[in-house]
């Protein structure tokens, strides 16, 4: 069924981060690079052909909500974007970009590698979003009876039929290729969509994909402090010294009382109480997301700082090195993250976090937050924590109290998390899905490459690890910035997809 409806939203590739204060602000950061992303799109300098100024096609279709209950007539619209630009004809590939954790909107199929690719084979690109998120939200609110039918098995399903409907209302050839593309999440639904659905897709390019989910994710940040000791992209021994002085001294500030407190809640932004330790660990992990996020993101258009910069700040390069401290640069780099975000509070009372993601209106700013939380609660995890000896951030917020948002925000039990995380890796694999004909793309500094395939499964089964590279940079408008690794990995990708379009070719001839 296709239908009509407002035209809004940008692509939000979103942070994974269970919702803690950490995850909530790594979730604001990649919504405004993101924005950015897809504002500078409409620029024909920014990526685009010149003159493709041209909004793409929006439509809707009509999904089942329960798709493994023939019985279950309930159903909502999800939405989709069309680019037919490039289309050489019926028989042309199909690149379909798959929606992740958030909102989709019409840059997911006009700018980025996806699109970067169509013009080479002629390619129609379409771009789904994700149930519950965006628009594509059933009726109902996102209270938990409503939140049992979101899950990635459904949202697999809603993929292999949109596939089918898609072909008939699009008029694809039943000898088109489609191939699948997706980042993060998305990335992860790329992989099994192939994997389960191999009738229907032809093959994935899966970037920066968390294919093992996992409970206890303190293999994070030993990827942040590693990244912030890379010479290539302005990291140093130096730098990861000084950002563990620096949240050694926001401790020492917290242990002092409620004068230090005061102070602490003006120079960083903390818009609750720091009395409790609730509290306090909501400020360490908002903390800790700043830095993860500034090597998550490196380099990246609309990113407010870059390593580079980071290091910098914490390092008093910007002036004289005797009148700075470590703090002093964490509290300037918290200022250039709020100012850029245009954000005044850096982090809230735990309360306060429990109370929003209770909320059971669906939000038409398309921002998710309730609703991934639920997916890391009953099958990812994905909870960052700091318990390695090479963390450089502070204990907190520990791994018990990330779980106990699961148990106020949903009723569910750590066990049960624990259990949902084994299922999920059961049911797909983890990190060996035996899933043919996918590419495996990420890059050396981003956190979440630990989670995905770096090196080749087999001969079907292609890894490539850019060096210098952060999470899903390969999918980004391509920038004359952009690094010569980064070049060449996007011209990898060119290269494998080249190797398997030409095996069907050979076999439609």
């Amino acid at each position: 069924m296709a239908a009509k409806a407002p035209w809004l939203g940008f692509l939000f590739l979103v942070s994974l981060w269970g919702l803690s204060a950490p995850a909530l602000l790594l979730r604001r950061l990649r919504e405004h690079i993101q924005k950015f992303q897809e504002s500078s799109s409409l620029n024909p300098g920014f990526g685009l052909s010149q003159g493709f100024m041209d909004v793409p096609k929006q439509g809707w279709l009509e999904q089942p909500l329960d798709p493994f209950n023939t019985s279950d007539r309930r159903t909502f619209l999800q939405r989709y974007w069309v680019n037919d630009r490039h289309r050489a004809g019926q028989d042309a590939p199909v690149f379909l970009h798959i929606g992740g954790e958030g909102s989709l909107g019409p840059g997911s199929v006009m700018a980025g590698h996806p699109v970067a690719l169509a013009p080479a084979w002629g390619a129609l690109v379409i771009s789904l979003e994700h149930r519950f998120y965006g628009l594509s939200m059933p009726s109902g609110g996102l209270d938990m009876a409503q939140l049992r039918y979101l899950s990635s098995r459904n949202a697999l399903a809603d993929v292999a039929s949109a596939r089918q409907v898609l072909s008939r209302l699009l008029n694809v050839s039943s000898s088109s290729p489609w191939i699948c593309f997706g980042g993060s999440y998305a990335g992860s639904l790329a992989t099994w969509t192939r994997l389960k659905f191999p009738h229907l897709v032809f093959a994935a390019v899966a970037s920066s994909a968390p294919l093992s989910a996992v409970l206890d994710f303190y293999a994070y940040n030993e990827v942040v402090a590693r990244s912030l000791t890379q010479v290539a992209i302005g990291g140093s021994l130096e730098c990861l010294a000084a950002v563990s002085a620096a949240f050694a001294e926001v401790e020492r500030l917290l242990r002092a009382g409620p004068a230090a407190q005061a102070v602490l809640r003006e120079e960083l932004g903390a818009c609750g109480s720091l009395d409790l330790k609730e509290d306090q660990g909501e400020l360490l992990g908002a903390l800790q997301a700043l830095v993860g996020g500034t090597v998550q993101y490196d380099g990246q258009a609309g990113a407010p700082l870059r390593v580079r910069q980071l290091c910098g700040l914490l390092l008093g390069d910007s002036g004289n090195r005797s009148h700075s401290t470590p703090y002093l640069g964490l509290r300037r780099a918290v200022q250039i993250v709020l100012r850029s975000m245009g954000q005044r509070c850096l982090s809230f009372s735990r309360a306060e976090t429990v109370a929003q993601l209770r909320a059971t209106e669906a939000q038409v700013s398309g921002v998710g937050d309730r609703q991934w939380l639920y997916q890391t609660c009953t099958e990812f995890g994905f909870y960052v924590t700091c318990e390695s000896p090479h963390c450089p951030f502070s204990q907190l917020p520990a791994l018990p109290s990330q779980l106990d948002l699961c148990e106020q925000v949903f009723g569910l039990s750590a066990s049960s998390v624990a259990q949902a995380v084994a299922q999920t890796n059961s049911y797909y694999g983890g990190q060996t899905p035996r899933a043919t004909q996918v590419l495996y793309v990420n890059g050396d500094t981003d956190p979440w490459q630990v989670l995905s395939v770096t090196q080749d499964l087999g001969p079907s089964e292609p890894a490539l690890l850019i060096p210098s590279a952060s999470h899903c940079f390969d999918m980004a408008p391509m920038r004359p910035s952009d690094s010569p690794s980064l070049r060449l990995g996007r011209q990898k990708i060119f290269q494998q997809l080249q190797v398997w379009l030409k095996d069907t070719k050979k076999n439609q001839d």
